[in-house]
């Protein structure tokens, strides 16, 4: 294949990496396994123009994309709509859509792992046309990522510390707010703290991701007006990775799903994929099972390695407890 591998300079790990022995690396990798390809390391402010005209070129059979989930959410929506096979080089915080895609999370490995690969077809969910890789949340997540982003912070360590203190803060004041719902021609209206809705379901790792990226259903949670003592309880369930068996958590699946805030008279916000967006007073979340091409790993026989346990029934019915 001939490939074009973009690489966020300033995201997470490539901000304390030489860039130039890793794209030499990379190189030396791809080109021993008998493709051809092209490094770039950009910063961020450049990444999406440079992923918009990269997956405009006919020359390329796949580009590689690298950074933290940003860039790598960035970067899916952007192949997903030029339809070109995307490689994941993780090198953010959680880096959950590679951990999702089974991928080593060491960038020196996860060349070779990409290098002697396959190319399969993976599912991606949108909001309102915008693409998501892993989630669309409002409620506690949206209220803990607008406190965690008004605090400093220049590090990991230092993410970590803000997004502490933010949890602590939302544990001391929860939203509580009405929604109306369609799932799949199932209506219901429910008071909430909190919506998530995910790229295929989420497995049990305490990290929330999905074990399965070609299911083909949207992930549907909901938790209820919560206490303080409430939110610690689910904070608890979710460290255990207890999250999807725990009773302050309804769970659905499905393949659309339009939301509606029928009480919202003031700018509310929603998170997706880590960044926080304003959001309006209906929302229309679809997955798009096949569509996002993706480069995996493969074992000695050739198969994709993606898949994980998976909660979701296979004749396409839906999941509620």
């Amino acid at each position: 294949m001939k490939i074009k591998a973009i690489f966020n300079r300033d995201g997470g790990t490539f901000r304390t990496t030489d860039m130039a022995a890793y794209g030499q690396k990379v190189e030396e990798v791809f080109h021993a396994a008998g493709h051809r390809i092209e490094i770039a390391a950009v910063s961020g402010n450049e990444m999406r123009e440079t992923l918009e005209r990269t997956c405009r070129r006919d020359d390329l059979d796949a580009i590689l994309a690298g950074g933290g989930d940003g860039t790598i959410s960035a970067a899916a929506g952007v192949a997903w709509k030029n339809r070109m096979p995307l490689g994941v080089v993780p090198a953010g915080t959680m880096n959950l859509f590679a951990r999702t895609l089974k991928l080593p999370l060491d960038i020196w490995k996860v060349p070779e792992v990409l290098a002697n690969g396959v190319i399969i077809d993976g599912d991606i969910g949108s909001a309102d046309g915008r693409a998501f890789v892993h989630q669309f949340s409002m409620g506690l997540h949206a209220r803990m990522v607008r406190y965690r982003e008004s605090f400093s912070f220049r590090s990991r360590a230092g993410k970590i510390a803000a997004s502490t203190r933010a949890a602590v803060g939302v544990i001391l004041n929860p939203p509580d707010f009405e929604i109306e719902f369609d799932v799949d021609g199932h209506k219901e209206s429910r008071h909430v703290s909190a919506v998530s809705v995910s790229n295929n379901p989420f497995g049990r790792d305490t990290l929330m991701y999905a074990d399965d990226v070609t299911a083909g259903h949207l992930g549907f949670y909901t938790a209820p007006p919560l206490s303080p003592p409430g939110v610690a309880k689910l904070a608890f369930d979710v460290m255990r990775g207890k999250f999807r068996d725990s009773p302050l958590i309804t769970t659905m699946s499905g393949h659309a799903l339009d939301l509606h805030f029928p009480k919202v008279e003031r700018k509310i916000n929603c998170v997706i994929d880590g960044e926080l967006l304003p959001m309006g007073r209906d929302v229309a979340l679809r997955i798009h099972p096949g569509e996002l091409k993706l480069l995996v790993g493969a074992d000695r026989d050739g198969a994709p390695i993606h898949r994980g346990e998976s909660p979701i029934h296979r004749d396409g019915s839906a999941i509620q407890k």
